[in-house]
């Protein structure tokens, strides 16, 4: 059923976002971080960093957004995933490749109405513990160089997902948080389209019965692979998407207009690789991500409580 549907979205959602929220974070530091102002060298150097610098809560700066908003946002995309690939199948025969796809572009369309302010306001919290802490470096670096007077460091302040929420909607609308919808969509259709046919058919080779599930580690491992090659696949785009959203930005480093404009300043100041900066980390927060989400989705835990309340009530 649909709210059962939903109810499975939600629960895989917020157990995995809890599980690999700190890999998520150093992700987008180092997408963000661009050359010549580079504060970290891989995941566990931003790791160990934050850590030191802003205590081992530091790496969960962001989460309570994508907790409140992972919920609908992972319930968006299995249901619609399920579906379409429901309203595509042909007297419930096989799907195609191409039908399975397109199902994979359908729930990818569909999340981003929940993905983009959700990303938006993530983002804002989570890079803002790197600016902060250029910040200091660059005051250090002025007070060793320079009197003191003029290198004394500002007061620390980091706005909060509210504060943020505010301030985007009084200047700009509801479009203030829906910045970079172009790019989430160039990243999470793609995905989508890569994601969900490739779990379809690697969780079957699982299954010893069509009419049978497949046991939960054949759906967590085809979550994982699926999950991590869509990830490294869709990268460039996430980089794209993560600079476009970025509100602020640290001393030196570049402003984009667009897609395009991004796309050609990234190419030609920081070269190709830079385009699979925190793919790694991607395929590492993808991976358990989905392979959570997708062994709670097929295990079916919102059809075991939907099916005890009757027999509660009796």
């Amino acid at each position: 059923s649909l709210p059962a549907k939903l109810i499975n979205g939600g629960i895989a959602g917020l157990i995995g976002v809890t599980c690999v929220f700190p890999i998520d974070l150093a992700k987008t530091r180092l997408q963000n971080q661009q050359n010549g102002q580079r504060m970290y060298t891989s995941l566990s150097d931003c790791l160990i960093k934050t850590i030191r610098s802003e205590g081992y809560f530091g790496m969960y700066r962001g989460a309570a957004v994508n907790l409140t908003l992972v919920t609908p946002e992972k319930a968006i995309k299995l249901a619609a995933n399920d579906f379409f690939r429901h309203h595509l199948s042909k007297d419930g025969k096989k799907l195609t490749l191409l039908r399975e796809m397109l199902a994979g572009c359908g729930a990818g369309t569909c999340q981003v109405i929940v993905t983009t302010p959700m990303e938006m306001l993530k983002i804002q919290l989570q890079d803002a513990g790197r600016i902060a802490a250029q910040k200091k470096l660059m005051a250090a670096q002025a007070q060793l160089s320079s009197s003191p007077a003029a290198a004394e460091p500002a007061v620390e302040t980091r706005p909060t997902a509210t504060q943020i929420t505010r301030e985007l909607l009084r200047s700009k609308g509801i479009a203030g948080l829906y910045k970079g919808l172009g790019a989430t969509l160039l990243r999470d259709v793609p995905f989508s389209i890569v994601y969900f046919p490739l779990f379809a058919n690697l969780n079957k080779l699982g299954q010893k019965d069509p009419n049978v599930k497949a046991p939960f580690y054949v759906s967590f491992l085809s979550g994982c692979v699926a999950g991590s090659t869509a990830a490294v696949a869709v990268n460039p785009c996430d980089v794209i998407k993560t600079r476009l959203q970025s509100l602020q930005r640290g001393v030196n480093e570049d402003t984009y207009s667009g897609i395009l404009d991004c796309t050609k300043k990234i190419w030609q100041r920081e070269g190709p690789t830079a385009f699979f900066k925190g793919a790694y980390c991607r395929a590492l927060v993808i991976a358990p991500l989905f392979g959570i989400a997708q062994v709670v989705y097929f295990v079916g835990i919102a059809e075991f409580l939907l099916d005890m309340l009757p027999k509660h009530r009796a």
